[in-house]
């Protein structure tokens, strides 16, 4: 099959060479000139798929070079690239039978939705799903290069979970690609605002709901007043969460559902502690030294959830009869489910379940889950299978007929991680792949976020001179020591303690029962 040639016509076309190289990349033949003239006789001397042609050059403009390539080949789909939004520009382009109109600067997300409109159209446009979505696609670009909140940040989140979820039933490696694309682009946006803003959240910032404060601004209204079984599921992403949503719709109807960001690292021993305790790692240390367990401490991590969540009751005043229970296997779900009766004297149950973070692991320990697991798609229809066939189901269904209501959250979410990025570290540093702490880390400085001074988003040191860093986007840390092996092992599976939208951004949902 012979590749798709472009012709891409701009006076600052070196500036161009990352999308160029990125449409090589993807089989696209590029050919570039930085004049509409050279345009012209390239156009005359051989044959192009699309030309991406500048409105803004110097000799003869892009509209004036628009309309010569339509007196040579009509058919020949011309996508006009400006910086300038005028109407007239628009109209005369549209007059003039383009086959699109992008705004500098262009992403290669951008083009390669063009290229894909222009040129496989007939296929593209038979889902009306994948129509609705390049629609979409440009308003969520768009809204990639204005979102500067915390509240924004988590409907991009969502919106793009939306349209994954949507896509997903169909057969087309092309849109998914895109929106794959989409979705890479977002995070490292949202790399670039959790690396501005979160330690201005801990010091006067207006910040969101987090793992620390979520007891307090959204539990404790929930559960002032009405028996409850307030679920943890450890390690749930948004995703997961939409896709066992509807199996909850016989027993309970959702009354809230309200995002908040898990506190970095994004790991259990972090942030489900902040949870239960109502209190920063830093403060946990402070005020309970035996509770609180360092990285490098030997024995459980997570111990100590229930005697955290009682203290923070009664500093909430919450006057409460409660009980906690932690499943972490198939058994003890079943003896739960079976004694769950004997909760109806609580006015608050707290039930925290492992089964997802222990899918997460087994992932990456055991083959046939990566094969059952292999992407987003099937980690999902995973989650989804496990929950409908669980205990927890079983414990929900009764939970609802004793009049409960249900809260489900988690304490992070995770990341199926691609890249890897080379640390190095003394024997102290932290075993996690999407953080470490400790001493003299050497590390890529584009790959991570740091906390040289780990105090200033109330973490606890190890040493005097310990630092953290939380890996980015896709990436995992691996040490160069038996790399090629360390990476191979490790490539292609669901992680969680560094910065990604799947990790920060989970959720919280309110349920009454019907």
């Amino acid at each position: 099959m012979n590749k798709i040639t472009i012709l891409w016509v701009d006076d600052e076309i070196d500036l161009l060479k990352p999308h160029i190289i990125f449409l090589e990349g993807k089989n696209y033949e590029v050919v570039t000139c930085k004049s509409g003239q050279d345009a012209l006789e390239e156009i005359r001397s051989r044959n192009f798929d699309i030309v991406f042609l500048d409105e803004n050059m110097p000799g003869i403009s892009g509209l004036e070079t628009l309309n010569e390539i339509k007196t040579i080949d009509a058919a020949l789909p011309v996508v006009m690239i400006t910086k300038s939004e005028e109407e007239y520009i628009m109209e005369e382009a549209i007059g003039s039978k383009i086959a699109d109109y992008l705004i500098k600067p262009v992403n290669p997300n951008q083009i390669l939705l063009s290229l894909k409109k222009n040129l496989d159209h007939s296929r593209l446009v038979s889902e009306k799903t994948t129509s609705n979505y390049q629609q979409e696609f440009r308003k969520i670009a768009m809204d990639l290069s204005m979102v500067n909140s915390y509240e924004e940040w988590a409907d991009l989140y969502k919106k793009l979970i939306y349209w994954e979820l949507q896509l997903e039933e169909i057969e087309d490696s092309g849109m998914f690609e895109i929106l794959e694309s989409q979705k890479v682009e977002a995070n490292n946006q949202f790399g670039k605002f959790i690396e501005k803003n979160y330690t201005g959240w801990f010091h006067g910032g207006e910040g969101p709901v987090m793992s620390h404060t979520l007891f307090k601004e959204l539990i404790k209204p929930e559960i002032e007043d009405t028996p409850t079984l307030l679920l943890v599921i450890d390690n749930l992403r948004y995703d997961q969460w939409f896709a066992f949503e509807d199996v909850l719709a016989p027993y309970y109807k959702k009354s809230k559902e309200e995002p908040y960001y898990s506190i970095l690292p994004t790991a259990t021993q972090y942030a489900r502690n902040a949870i239960f305790s109502g209190l920063m790692p830093l403060g946990m240390e402070k005020k309970y030294p035996d509770w609180w367990k360092n990285d490098t401490d030997e024995g459980g991590k997570n111990l100590f959830e229930d005697k955290f969540l009682g203290e923070q009751l009664k500093r909430l005043g919450l006057e409460l009869n409660w009980e906690y229970h932690k499943i972490s296997s198939l058994k003890q779900g079943k003896n739960l489910s079976q004694n769950f009766r004997s909760q109806k004297k609580n006015d608050l149950t707290v039930l925290v379940y492992n089964f997802v973070d222990m899918l997460s692991h087994s992932k990456t320990e055991m083959d046939v889950i990566k094969e059952l697991a292999s992407n987003d798609k099937a980690y999902r229809s995973l989650t989804n299978s496990w929950f409908k066939n669980s205990p927890l189901l079983e414990i929900i269904q009764q939970a609802q007929s004793m009049g409960l209501k249900l809260i489900i959250t988690t304490d992070h979410g995770t990341i199926n991680v691609k890249q890897p990025s080379k640390v190095i570290g003394d024997k102290e540093t932290s075993l996690n792949l999407r953080y470490k702490t400790g001493r003299s880390l050497t590390y890529n400085d584009n790959d991570v976020i740091e906390a040289k001074d780990p105090a200033t988003i109330h973490l606890t040191s190890i040493t005097m001179s310990s630092s953290f860093i939380f890996a980015k986007n896709d990436l995992f840390f691996a040490y160069p020591n038996n790399y090629n092996h360390y990476v191979s092992y490790y490539r292609n599976t669901y992680q969680h303690g560094g910065v990604s939208l799947e990790e920060m951004i989970i959720p919280f949902v309110v349920l009454e029962p019907r």
